[in-house]
């Protein structure tokens, strides 16, 4: 008896399932105008990797493009300053692109765009902060007179070629976050940016879930959601609840100087922050050129409350008592560059740590930057530093609970999981087959995938040309891989530079001579030297009696033999690099 009725329990759960995406293939497919092309989605970055979000739709003669962002570079890639997304694609149909709509202001979705709109100059529509965010790094490289941009308000849509955007509020870790309704002739698309659900915002209003639902009783294709937090069960805290932690650490101390360390770009923590400081009387310095464009540009545009006579400057600070100060700073992440990191090793002008600062972490580590995090936190405890990092951030991402939300309410055919690391693109894949949808409803995309969707269809059809463009200082593109090898190979092994001096008959007449740097300490290496300069010059003289004169073999010898005389003494291989002068 029992066993009948589990099995019946089973299908009738099978069945609710199917007559639920059913009814969304319905509404989907209704709401679409009949149309004989396809819609096409193609990330050209995003996926698999933490930043560098672009995303292309493409519809018959017009294309939109959605953030266009950049990713911080690998450890091993010594000397980059940031990496940003090979968009060959767009350059090749450049009559195509109609925008870039951007979702928000963080780096990993407008980070790229000075440089990409150099060669794809079309306009850009964002909300209020976002823009402002945007017109200053444009002012940085010379772009603002040339770049057509247009600020949109929540609810507005914008008519780009054969594409409508609506932008929709949602709640982030950065005010005036958007949602997008991309509207085609096969059917909306739901893109959700970076955004959590958050009830009790510091700036704003909260997410329009109304609106979501509205999408899905009018049909949605495919919703392509923020899958960063998709391993986390639960729902992810409202930012309001940083405040109260960040009060509470006012209250305990109160005879020390304060320094917070931040994401220049969470408005709504630098307020709840000033608003502390506010509340027990402290002056308020901020460091960081980042941080100090935002909170300016925030300010301007209203998102920002600071109260009169509470900012002060960093000259001011030695005016007042420690006690009396908050520095907020730039530097959460470890960078090398930011300003926490050099009052940590002692290299900042202004700025001393001094024995029983307490300094406050207000962000967890983006993956990746967990060493030179703690790296940071170690210098300042040896500093005599107080460091607090645990329970001062929320994460500006949703976990399940959240994502099975926006899923139920917008109720889409198709779901496209966005922006993570592959493992959190497949929990997020888990999430949706938990809501009843199937594997042919999921598609986990790769950078370069083409998406194909039509009213009846949807699937994987090719691949564009993607990758990664290095920026290293004004460079870009100038660095490649070859490059990056060989500053691997000088960081792992260092280099040997040997030098020698040739008559026009090809004989020696002065060297060989051998130098290094970052291979072995040369006053301490006499005896390897002495020997390396007999093994090179017993090589060259070896070639040299053959009767062969090609100086770039001769290169090569003395690289081979040099190399493999290193190799059994030290184990290293350095690289070579033969230099032969004409006298």
């Amino acid at each position: 008896m029992t066993e009948t009725t589990n099995q019946e329990k089973t299908t009738n759960q099978e069945k609710t399932k199917s007559k639920t995406v059913k009814s969304r293939t319905t509404r989907s497919r209704s709401a679409a105008k009949s149309a004989k092309s396809k819609l096409k989605i193609i990330p050209l970055g995003g996926l698999e990797l933490i930043g560098m979000n672009i995303t292309a739709f493409e519809y018959e003669d017009s294309i939109i493009v959605v953030d266009c962002g950049m990713a911080f570079p690998e450890d091993d890639m010594f000397g980059i300053d940031s990496v940003i997304p090979d968009v060959t694609y767009l350059e090749d149909n450049l009559d195509k692109v109609k925008g870039f709509v951007i979702t928000h202001g963080h780096e990993d979705h407008i980070g790229a765009l000075p440089y990409v709109l150099r060669k794809i100059n079309v306009p850009v529509y964002a909300t209020r902060l976002t823009m402002g965010i945007i017109e200053n790094k444009l002012t940085e490289h010379g772009l603002m007179d040339t770049t057509e941009r247009h600020v949109v308000r929540f609810g507005q849509t914008v008519n780009l070629g054969k594409f409508r955007v609506e932008f929709i509020r949602t709640n982030h870790s950065i005010v005036d976050a958007a949602a997008l309704a991309i509207y085609s002739p096969v059917g909306t698309v739901v893109h959700t940016g970076d955004f959590k659900v958050d009830y009790t915002p510091v700036y704003g209003d909260a997410i329009d879930l109304q609106r979501f639902a509205e999408l899905g009783k009018n049909g949605v294709l495919a919703l392509m959601c923020d899958s960063t937090n998709a391993e986390r069960p639960g729902y992810t805290q409202s930012e309001r609840t940083v405040g109260v932690t960040i009060d509470r650490l006012f209250a305990e101390h109160k005879d020390t100087r304060i320094i917070i360390a931040t994401f220049a770009s969470n408005v709504d923590r630098v307020q709840q922050i000033i608003n502390s400081a506010y509340k027990y009387g402290r002056k308020v310095a901020v460091e960081g050129r980042s941080m100090v464009n935002i909170i300016a540009t925030a300010s301007k545009l209203g998102c920002l409350n600071i109260p009169e006579n509470t900012l002060i400057e960093e000259d001011e600070l030695k005016n007042y008592a420690d006690d009396k100060t908050v520095i907020i700073t730039t530097g959460s992440q470890g960078e090398s560059m930011a300003a926490l990191t050099r009052m940590a090793e002692d290299t900042h002008r202004k700025i001393k740590i001094k024995p029983g600062d307490t300094v406050i972490f207000s962000s967890h580590p983006i993956p990746g930057n967990e060493k030179s995090v703690t790296n940071v936190i170690n210098k300042l405890l040896v500093k005599g530093a107080d460091v607090i990092f645990q329970d001062v951030h929320v994460s500006g991402h949703p976990c399940q609970e959240e994502l099975k939300l926006i899923y139920s309410l917008v109720q889409p055919e198709y779901a496209i999981p966005v922006h993570g690391e592959y493992r959190h693109l497949i929990a997020q894949s888990r999430v949706v087959k938990s809501l009843g949808y199937d594997n042919d409803h999921i598609f986990i995309l790769h950078t370069g995938d083409v998406l194909e969707l039509g009213e009846h269809t949807a699937k994987v059809t090719g691949t564009v040309p993607t990758g990664s463009i290095l920026v290293d200082g004004l460079g870009v593109g100038d660095v490649g891989n070859a490059v990056l090898r060989d500053r691997q190979h000088l960081a792992e092994d260092g280099i040997v530079i040997v030098s020698a001096a040739m008559d026009a008959e090809s004989q020696i007449v002065a060297g060989p001579e051998i130098t290094s740097r970052g291979f072995v300490y040369l006053k301490e290496a006499d005896v390897l030297m002495n020997e390396a300069s007999v093994v090179t010059a017993d090589a060259m003289d070896k070639y040299l009696r053959s009767g062969k004169k090609d100086r770039n073999k001769l290169g090569v010898v003395i690289r081979d033999s040099l190399g493999e005389f290193f190799w059994k003494k030290t184990k290293r291989r350095p690289m070579i690099l033969p230099v032969i002068l004409d006298v």
